[in-house]
């Protein structure tokens, strides 16, 4: 019997996770519906029991949690934009499905959920770095739902006794992020484009910063998220993120000495539910979970741009 769940198994953290934990020679399921999840990302998981399904769809989540006793809950609709030209599916695959995975994950006797959450929670509020202790104030429906899972995840703790855990990611890029979708993360687009020799699209005026987070990192994270003492972890909020915030600009710099791209990008008016700066205080995951990064900003772009610099052409 599988002891850890891994819900969007296909996509681009939880297979990170899942290929983890096979390594160390755990027992995973996974679950993905495929609407943002890739078939080619299962290819080396296959010690993985898998499941195809929806968890907007109570059955699907009642099959996935039988017998589990840890859920890593990464699948989502994870796109700003995306959720502005189609908050109703947004709702659904966020808000709903993880509700239905809740309550799935309680009745089967699940001991703990690690659910991942997202800074844009926070919104674009001045304040930086960013504490778990600001008021959230999110501008994008996709903001909206992931807040919502975490307030859901935050009143079954509390409830119904279920522990759960919820770690804000900041900005994760690393292997396997897919960069062939206008919904793609900026680091995954803009390392597909600069290698195949076509100019990239800032969106503003490229002076917005973010706290990149390599993969990596929030891997590792996750699992000391889930095998933390439930007294000091279980209802938590906590930045997953490594407290150092980089401008596209720079960003757009760096990788073009790593891909030898020789032009200037192109900019565009900003995107509507973006937000202007981000950085992380990541004291709290420092004390709860030891958290530290464990892989540095320029070593994680690095290992990158050579990652799909090997996969361009399956790209």
């Amino acid at each position: 019997m599988a002891k850890y769940l891994v819900t969007g198994a296909a996509g681009f953290i939880g297979r990170s996770i899942a290929s983890e934990l096979l390594r160390r020679g755990e027992s995973v399921r996974g679950i993905d519906n495929f609407i943002t999840g890739k078939r080619a990302n299962l290819v080396g998981l296959e010690a993985m029991d898998f499941i195809e399904g929806d968890l907007s769809e109570p059955a699907a989540c009642a099959r996935a949690c039988a017998g589990i006793e840890i859920v890593f809950h990464e699948a989502a609709l994870a796109s700003v934009p995306r959720s502005v030209a189609d908050p109703v599916a947004t709702n659904l695959h966020c808000v709903t499905a993880t509700l239905n995975l809740l309550v799935a994950a309680r009745a089967a006797g699940v001991r703990r959920v690690v659910y991942a959450g997202s800074s844009s929670a926070y919104g674009d509020t001045p304040t930086l770095p960013k504490r778990e202790d600001l008021l959230p104030n999110p501008i994008s429906p996709y903001a909206v739902a992931k807040l919502a899972g975490e307030q859901y995840m935050r009143a079954f703790a509390r409830v119904y006794r279920l522990e759960t855990v919820v770690l804000r990611y900041f900005n994760v890029f690393g292997p396997y992020q897919d960069p062939t979708s206008h919904y793609s993360g900026v680091m995954a687009l803009f390392c597909r484009k600069m290698l195949a020799g076509e100019q990239p699209t800032i969106y503003g005026d490229g002076e917005q910063s973010r706290d990149f987070t390599y993969i990596d990192n929030v891997v590792h994270a996750n699992l000391l998220a889930a095998q933390a003492p439930a007294e000091k972890v279980s209802g938590q909020v906590m930045n997953t993120a490594t407290g150092n915030k980089i401008s596209l600009n720079q960003i757009f710099n760096l990788l073009r000495e790593l891909t030898g791209y020789k032009e200037e990008p192109s900019y565009a008016f900003p995107r509507a539910g973006d937000i202007r700066d981000s950085l992380a205080d990541i004291q709290l995951a420092g004390e709860l979970i030891g958290y530290k990064p464990i892989v540095d900003f320029p070593e994680g772009l690095r290992r990158t741009v050579d990652w799909y610099r090997t996969c361009q052409t399956n790209i």
